[in-house]
Formats: structure tokens, C-alpha cells, sequence
């Protein structure tokens, strides 16, 4: 059953007690229970500088909405984790030793996001019947993620070391999306601004979007990220102003663009 747990944040646990924090109300499908009739709930060493850390352990696939809106402190969990991760996130840092399923990062506004393995669909991106996606912060995910990274993104930056679904930065409106692999396609639908960067191979570049040069590199945040990349301009459909970097070498196809430069 999935575990709604959204109380598993530094914000709740400060100034608790161990049985005030074994007592906080989780759901477990539909039924209300304590946290700790799910989880074993313990003290560790205290912080020097009285931060709060939570480590999570054991299987957390189900367990949906941890760091739900927290402000500070730092989570780590050992092991994949469930949908919803860093909801609405203001501040502080979470890392996953392991995969992240769907949404992590959803209508985050700060912070950090670190997830070691493989993700979901939606990183990012705003939840259903919004258009309030991510506004600032970092995502950074060392696999793969799935389909519509970015949707309605407004600020901040997500980075994905692996490939990466269709439809990545799907309604974007600002901020940053690098990502170091592979694209299935569609890039940057009705995306009005931002920078969406490819660093490997994409079947074809939407054809709302404009090629306006050839780049030798990409500066993101005083990082260089080395190409040469072809430069889009689009979705020209939306009358938007984004950026879309592909890699020139790992994208030979789309060396017929060139003749309208």
C-alpha cells in the first residue's frame, strides 16, 4: 500500500522527541496510522551545529511526499524511494542513494535534490491541472529519468547525467535543463524561455523550432560544457525565446540545418 508520509521533514522533526516523532499520523492507503507502526524511529548522535538529518533506510518505494515543503536540514535516504519526493521543497538538501519514482522536485521553489540513481516521469515539473513547475533550486540525477523532465519549469536548474523520455522541458518558461545523454524526442514543446541542452543524440528537433548558429560550447553557471552544439530558437508556435542546444557530432542528421544559417 502506498505510505503517504509528508511529516518526514527537518521542518516537523525540530525541537521533537523521539516518541513525538514516532507518534506523528501517516496514511497507509486509507487508514491513518503512526509513523512509527511503519517505520522503526530512533536518535542518533546529535548534530555539532544542531542541524537536523534524517537518514531513511529499508524499502521506500511506496512511501510517497518525503520532504514535502521543507525549508532546511538535510534527508538522506539508503535505498529507491516513492513518488513525490521534495514536493514544494523551500530550502535544504536531499539526497537518495538509489532511484527516485515520479514528480520528485514538483512545484520546488529551493533546495537540493541528489539522486544517485534513476528517476521517474515529471521531474520537476508542476502537478496535475497546474502550471506551476519547478522555480528554483537544483535536480540532479545521475541515471536516467523519464518522460516530461522539466514540464512547466519556471526557474532553477535540473541536470541529467543519463537519457532522458520525450517531451523534456514541455511547457517550460524559464531556468535550465541539461542533459548529458540521449533524448527520445520532442524537445522543448511549446516552451517559451529557458535553455534546454542535449549532449547526446536526439531523432529530430521539433519543426516549431528555428536554427540560429552553431555554438562551441554552452556556459551554464560558469560551468562550460563542451560541444560544438547546434543553437534553436523556438517553440516559434508559442512565440516563445527558448534555447535548444543539441550536440552537433552525436546528431550527424541534422547537418541539413546548416544550409539555412
Amino acid at each position: 500500500m502506498p505510505v503517504y508520509a509528508e511529516c518526514i521533514s527537518p521542518d516537523v522533526f525540530t525541537g521533537k522527541s523521539i516518541d513525538e516523532i514516532a507518534g506523528l499520523k501517516i496514511w497507509e492507503g486509507n487508514r491513518q496510522r503512526r509513523l512509527g507502526d511503519v517505520f522503526d524511529v530512533f536518535k542518533e548522535a546529535a548534530d555539532p551545529d544542531e542541524k537536523v538529518i534524517i537518514h531513511l533506510s529499508g524499502d521506500l518505494n511506496k512511501v510517497r511526499m518525503i520532504g514535502c515543503r521543507m525549508t532546511s536540514g538535510t534527508i538522506i535516504a539508503e535505498g529507491n524511494v516513492g513518488m513525490r519526493l521534495g514536493e514544494g521543497m523551500e530550502g535544504g538538501e536531499i539526497l537518495v542513494k538509489g532511484d527516485v519514482d515520479s514528480w520528485a522536485g514538483c512545484m520546488m521553489k529551493d533546495g537540493k535534490i541528489e539522486v544517485t540513481g534513476s528517476a521517474g516521469n515529471y521531474i520537476g515539473s508542476s502537478y496535475r491541472g497546474s502550471t506551476e513547475g519547478m522555480k528554483g533550486g537544483e535536480i540532479l540525477i545521475h541515471g536516467d529519468a523519464e518522460s516530461e523532465v522539466g514540464c512547466y519549469m519556471r526557474g532553477g536548474l535540473i541536470r541529467v547525467e543519463g537519457n532522458v523520455g520525450e517531451f523534456v522541458g514541455v511547457h517550460m518558461r524559464d531556468g535550465t535543463i541539461i542533459v548529458m545523454g540521449d533524448c527520445r524526442g520532442r524537445a522543448g514543446a511549446e516552451m517559451l524561455d529557458g535553455k534546454i541542452i542535449i549532449g547526446g543524440h536526439v531523432p529530430s528537433v521539433l519543426p516549431t523550432f528555428t536554427i540560429d548558429g552553431i555554438r562551441p560550447d554552452v556556459k551554464i553557471d560558469g560551468e562550460k560544457i563542451a560541444g560544438p552544439f547546434y543553437r534553436f530558437a523556438g517553440d516559434i508556435a508559442e512565440e516563445g525565446r527558448g534555447k535548444l542546444f543539441v550536440a552537433k557530432n552525436k546528431n550527424p542528421h541534422l547537418a541539413f540545418y546548416e544550409k539555412y544559417l
